[in-house]
């Protein structure tokens, strides 16, 4: 089959064109024939080798993505749920030779969801990492109905999942945006959009003298926006916080890998998105040989929705 990867660490210049062997599924797992993929930054930090032997296993080549849509074109034993032919999205967990830049890839059926009626599926590709890790920083900050959310990078994927889910739990929310960017913000729901920058907590504070009840942090500001934080709260990161925020401020860092197989939550953000509760957000798809073009474009940064490869 064909895929994308790298044999040596480095640039999104070291990705190649791959010729591997087909996947065959296990039990309990199935097979997709993969439509679409979605370029994320996780993707540029494993082609980096950033994430080291541990998780991404030590020999080449690898290929890196977490999200993919496609179809199911076979399924291993014990697998009730799902069918050969079932439109479905899914979250990969990249290892070695296995990631989701790749014509097939497979994965746990407790990983994958079908793809709502009438949706496509190039926006399907988007949702399910990016939907997943707003799920696992919410219910590390544990917050109820009627509790005050920062969140910081909220006109991204990550940030902007976090704004509409929390909005369907009845939190009030405090959003961050460059001048480009407020309307979006407010359309995803956030009750306040506040200038994003080094001075984001201090413009919280103005309006929340006594801070937030919790903050999750897209745009891995860390310390400059802990402040924005009530003594004792909470704050989700998807980056290692470096350091300790003080006041009893606890800190979770968002670890995505370690809930692939939430189908529940899976499940739930297939369902909010096609009621319109959380927007899929396409970029550009571009077909899979230019995936170098699409790392650098996601480099390049500013870009709102995610850049998506042409498997078909």
């Amino acid at each position: 089959m064909r895929a994308i990867g790298v044999t040596e660490f480095g640039g999104p210049d070291k990705l190649q064109a791959l010729d591997l062997p087909t996947p065959e599924p296990g039990a309990g797992e199935v097979r997709i024939r993969v439509h679409y993929a979605t370029v994320n930054p996780t993707d540029t930090k494993l082609i980096e080798g950033a994430y080291g032997p541990e998780m991404q296993g030590d020999v080449g080549p690898w290929v890196p993505g977490m999200d993919v849509a496609g179809i199911v074109d076979e399924v291993g034993d014990g697998v009730a749920d799902l069918a050969v032919g079932d439109r479905v999205m899914a979250i990969v967990t990249p290892t070695g030779a296995h990631g989701a830049y790749s014509e097939q890839v497979v994965v746990p059926a407790m990983s994958a969801v079908p793809v709502p009626a009438g949706m496509d599926l190039d926006a399907a590709s988007t949702l399910p990492m990016n939907g997943l890790t707003a799920q696992v920083s919410l219910a590390d900050l544990a917050l109820g109905e009627g509790d005050t959310l920062a969140v910081t990078g909220a006109a991204g994927c990550y940030g902007g999942y976090v704004v509409q889910l929390a909005k369907t739990r009845g939190l009030h929310v405090v959003g961050d945006a460059k001048d480009d960017d407020v309307d979006l913000v407010r359309s995803l729901g956030a009750d306040e959009v506040l200038t994003r920058g080094p001075e984001f907590a201090g413009r919280v504070r103005e309006n929340h003298p006594d801070g937030v009840d919790a903050l999750a942090d897209g745009a891995v500001q860390h310390g400059e926006v802990a402040d924005a934080v009530r003594d004792g709260g909470r704050m989700a990161v998807i980056r290692p916080y470096e350091g300790e925020p003080g006041r009893g401020v606890s800190v979770h860092t968002t670890f995505v890998f370690d809930h692939a197989t939430r189908h529940d939550w899976l499940t739930e953000m297939a369902h909010l998105a096609a009621q319109g509760a959380v927007t899929l957000r396409v970029n550009r798809v571009l077909p899979a040989e230019r995936a170098t073009e699409a790392q650098q474009l996601l480099a390049e940064g500013g870009h709102r929705g995610r850049m998506v490869l042409d498997f078909t």
